[in-house]
């Protein structure tokens, strides 16, 4: 299965990203922000895909919830090209039954099995790097 996203310079270092569909994300690290930078965006990723996760496997296990956030913090290379070298993520829940176990047992199994994002940062991808020349018709 493969998903696609269109990214477009705005200008300065501001970029609008977006899906098959239309849905949009603005990448932004100019120095009016407008949207979150590229590394922001990947915590970003990471959080919302687990708690996709954890979300449902606590609905599945009859334990719903009924308040819910992550915070996601990531440590950063000091050298080039910086990437994380740490990231901490804190799952944050309340409900009927919520036990400190049962979310642990939760986040667990998202960043162990199901979360395709945390699996990705853990894994080498072959990223490959395609330059073509945009047609007359098509603006770059």
């Amino acid at each position: 299965m493969k998903k696609t996203m269109h990214v477009t310079w705005l200008g300065e270092q501001r970029y609008v990203a977006r899906n098959e569909t239309g849905q949009q994300l603005i990448i932004d690290n100019s120095e009016l922000k407008l949207g979150v930078g590229p590394m922001e965006a990947l915590l970003a990723a990471l959080a919302t895909c687990t708690a996709y996760d954890v979300v449902e496997v606590m609905k599945k296990r009859k334990t719903p919830l009924w308040g819910y956030r992550v915070e996601i913090e990531g440590e950063r290379a000091e050298e080039h090209p910086r990437r994380y070298t740490r990231i901490v993520v804190r799952h944050i829940a309340s409900g009927t039954g919520v036990t400190q176990d049962s979310l642990s047992k939760a986040a667990h199994l998202s960043h162990e099995k199901y979360c395709s994002v945390a699996a990705s940062l853990n894994s080498e991808i072959v990223v490959e790097a395609v330059l073509e020349q945009p047609s007359e018709a098509t603006p770059a």
